[in-house]
C-alpha cells in the first residue's frame, strides 16, 4: 500500500521562501505536486520522476518553483521562492504508477496526501 504525505506549509511574507516535503512510501514511479487556492481548481505545479530524475513543471511557474527528489529517503522536494499571495493554496503531493500519460492531469495519479496549507501574506 503506497501512502503519500506532505509536510513544510505555513505562513510566509511576500517575497519569502518555503520548501515542501513530501514522502512516498511503497513503489511508484513519479510523484507530482498540485495546488488548489481557495474557491480554485487544483492546478499542477511540477512532478519528477523516481527514476529518470526527469522534471515537469508548470511554465507560468518554473524559475521560482525546483522539485527535486531524494530517492535515498522515498522523498520530493517543492522549493518555492519569490513567493506572492497568489500562490496562497493548499498544496498537495501525489504518487503514480505508470510512466506513461501526462504529468499535468490530477486523474493521472493515483495516491495522494492530505495537502499542506500554504499562506503568503502581502
Amino acid at each position: 500500500q503506497v501512502q503519500v504525505a506532505e509536510s513544510g506549509g505555513g505562513l510566509v511574507q511576500a517575497g519569502g521562501s518555503l520548501r515542501l516535503s513530501c514522502v512516498a512510501s511503497g513503489r511508484t514511479f513519479a510523484v507530482g505536486w498540485f495546488r488548489q487556492p481557495p474557491g480554485k481548481e487544483r492546478e499542477f505545479v511540477a512532478a519528477v520522476s523516481w527514476i529518470t530524475g526527469q522534471t515537469y513543471y508548470n511554465q507560468s511557474l518554473k524559475g521560482r518553483f525546483t522539485i527535486e527528489r531524494d530517492n535515498a529517503k522515498n522523498t520530493a522536494y517543492l522549493l518555492m521562492n519569490s513567493l506572492k499571495p497568489e500562490d496562497t493554496a493548499v498544496y498537495h503531493c501525489a504518487a503514480r504508477k505508470s510512466y506513461s500519460g501526462d504529468y499535468h492531469y490530477p486523474n493521472e495519479y493515483d495516491y495522494w496526501g492530505q495537502g499542506t496549507q500554504v499562506t503568503v501574506s502581502s
